[in-house]
């Protein structure tokens, strides 16, 4: 079998959960587990987090089978619904959607009558992806009251700037205005505004990239903020070998030893999920030792620098990401974000469920 697997820590799922709840004390929290839950599996997370408030999906399909799994708490559609054949599925499966245009309030006229749909009016703050303008909230808030289609509202928002320096009261200021002498709930944190922003906890937080240890701001890494890595990327050295002075290693020999060096051939590469762009010097857990991969990413395997790890040998262990070597180092070098590479490990990769730890 091929040594790259994907290990799921159930234990750090649960304590990352824990992190966001006692942050944002008295609101409860949507655990984010939309694209197939940041890549770690949707179906696993929400078994680790049973007893969470409720979960966060894009998917109907995500949504439904959750709610078939046995799953009693409020799932929520975060893009809302496409089209009206999905209400009647919405109504039947006790499913609450985010509205965020007037396509979607005339679509909810087409439903029979019956149970009504638990609902999240989104205004646009700032972001500008989905939501109401600030200057149509009201309007677009007083049909899905007259709605007979809708049950219970919440309102809700994204922020821009959680993680970086521009913050989030511009945008609370917006949201304020637009909701003044609205008595319903509120949803506006997101895993960057749960952990810098408590003035924006209100009543329903939105946990995402922190369920996964990872860390929502550039300059720390989730260890920093109490979090627990939950994906561990690992392999294993496949093969050794010696490079003498002048001679490359992979396509287009990118990478040429200046001097005599030992490097490892790792059973890893871009179809696995790990970025074929990521350049010589990104970080590598081998064994216990840091060390850094050198040349071009293969499509199943890349190559790394055995300078300072004598003892590695074919069989050592190499963590990519998670425990022992953080995924936001490996995405800073790689110029992207740990979102992505967790998102991107593929069905190839072999899934191990840690239950206990």
């Amino acid at each position: 079998m091929r040594p790259i697997s994907a290990t799921i820590d159930f234990a750090a799922l649960r304590h990352n959960y824990g992190v966001a709840r006692r942050h944002a004390a008295g609101a409860k929290a949507l655990a984010v587990v939309k694209a197939n839950a940041y890549g770690h599996g949707i179906a696993r997370v929400a078994r680790a987090l049973v007893d969470a408030d409720g979960y966060a999906v894009v998917e109907l399909e995500a949504a439904v089978r959750l709610r078939e799994t046995g799953y009693q708490q409020r799932i929520v559609l975060l893009e809302g619904f496409f089209e009206p054949p999905e209400l009647s599925v919405m109504r039947e499966y006790r499913l609450a959607a985010v509205v965020h245009s007037f396509e979607q309030i005339e679509m909810m006229r087409s439903l029979a009558p019956g149970p009504g749909i638990d609902v999240m009016v989104k205004l646009n703050s700032g972001m500008n992806r989905l939501g109401f303008q600030p200057g149509d909230f009201a309007a677009a808030l007083e049909q899905v009251k007259a709605s007979p289609a809708v049950g219970t509202i919440t309102l809700i928002t994204h922020f821009a700037n959680a993680d970086d320096e521009r913050g989030v009261q511009w945008q609370l200021e917006r949201f304020e205005r637009a909701a003044a002498g609205e008595r319903l709930p509120r949803s506006l944190a997101n895993s960057a505004a749960i952990l810098r922003y408590p003035q924006t906890h209100a009543d329903v937080v939105r946990p995402g990239i922190m369920l996964y240890g990872c860390s929502p701001f550039a300059e720390s890494t989730g260890a920093d903020l109490g979090l627990k890595p939950v994906m561990t990327l690992a392999s294993e050295i496949i093969a050794v070998r010696d490079l003498a002075p002048g001679e490359a290693v992979g396509y287009g020999g990118a990478y040429t030893a200046e001097s005599g060096q030992r490097i490892g051939v790792v059973a890893c590469g871009y179809a696995d999920g790990y970025p074929r762009h990521a350049p010589t010097g990104t970080p590598v857990l081998v064994g216990d030792r840091v060390t850094r991969t050198v040349g071009r990413v293969s499509m199943d395997m890349l190559t790394v620098d055995l300078s300072g790890a004598p003892e590695a040998r074919v069989g050592t262990n190499v963590v990519l990401w998670g425990a022992g070597n953080p995924v936001e180092h490996v995405a800073a070098a790689a110029g992207t974000v740990g979102y992505e590479l967790m998102c991107a490990v593929a069905p190839r990769v072999r899934m191990v469920e840690q239950v206990n730890g």
